[in-house]
């Protein structure tokens, strides 16, 4: 239940956890810094603006409520690998939900399968068993085609090493998932100038990766994976190649894409990154060691 107290403005979430639509009541900011993990009902408080509308309370019944919430959802994921005689299990029945507008981060020493679990969950791979839903689409069942169909559609990545091919603009790059969903130039570049516009580089968008700086080229890669509007930033880790002033940078710009109601997942091995999200999902040896919210 939602209700807008006027002398605090805030707004209190309590018995049970909800969802609101992105647009549906202008006068909320957003959920501030709010995670809704499987069912807790722990009581929170969520900044709005002040306005003049009256105590405003907003009931969804459970089920509506975690069908609403709930865009990841994955049970018993395994992927192995045989060598010669040898099995090597590199995930080894890993479960998981994350719910949308989560702000997450994987981490895990080398070896542990975070890499192996971000090529499944960002469907550049598939699971020797278990299940993955994507927005309730199991796509540990589906062929190539439709695994790239949904990758282009649901899943936007930020690389590392930025991605961006040399010869074309900023702006160019930023739109090239666009050529791929089969849009018109016209409709891609004005799509893909609004994506740069988005995180502070509407000036730079005639430019060559060359002729930026690297916190500006990993903000066209951000730009990139924002265009086609997708149910998931996946970054790997994006503050790898940065300098630690420009590693903040990146992720204040991560911070307010959240704000906006993005859903973003961060693999990183940098505990100070990882500190900025809101839940930290820690793998070992191909399973999750644990699973715990970040306290800000």
């Amino acid at each position: 239940r939602f209700s807008f107290n006027e002398a605090s403005k805030v707004i209190d979430l309590d018995q049970r956890q909800g969802y609101l639509k992105r647009g549906s009541f202008p006068e909320l900011i957003r959920l501030n810094r709010i995670v809704h993990r499987g069912r807790d009902t722990t009581h929170r408080k969520i900044e709005c603006r002040p306005s003049g509308i009256p105590t405003l309370p907003i009931v969804l019944n459970q089920q509506e409520n975690d069908m609403a919430e709930m865009m990841i959802e994955v049970r018993d994921l395994k992927k192995l690998y045989r060598m010669g005689t040898e099995t090597i299990y590199a995930l080894n029945g890993v479960n998981l939900n994350i719910a949308r507008n989560e702000y997450l981060a994987l981490m895990g020493p080398s070896g542990s399968g975070k890499s192996t679990l971000m090529n499944l969950l960002g469907c550049l791979d598939t699971p020797t068993s278990g299940t993955y839903h994507l927005n309730h689409i199991d796509v540990s069942q589906v062929d190539d085609d439709e695994l790239a169909e949904i990758r282009n559609k649901e899943i936007g990545f930020v690389f590392q090493t930025f991605n961006l091919l040399p010869r074309l603009s900023a702006l160019e790059n930023v739109a090239l998932p666009l050529v791929y969903a089969g849009m018109g130039r016209h409709d891609r570049l004005e799509q893909a100038a609004e994506a740069l516009r988005s995180v502070g580089l509407g000036d730079r968008m005639d430019h060559r990766p060359n002729e930026l700086s690297g916190g500006q080229r990993q903000r066209v890669a951000v730009a990139r994976a924002l265009v086609n509007r997708p149910s998931i930033i996946l970054a790997d880790e994006p503050t790898g190649n940065l300098d630690s002033k420009t590693s903040y940078e990146i992720m204040d710009l991560f911070d307010n894409l959240h704000a906006q109601g993005n859903t973003i997942i961060i693999v990183t091995h940098e505990p100070d990154i990882a500190q900025r999200t809101l839940r930290i999902v820690k793998l070992i040896d191909g399973v999750v060691e644990s699973d715990e919210p970040v306290n800000h």
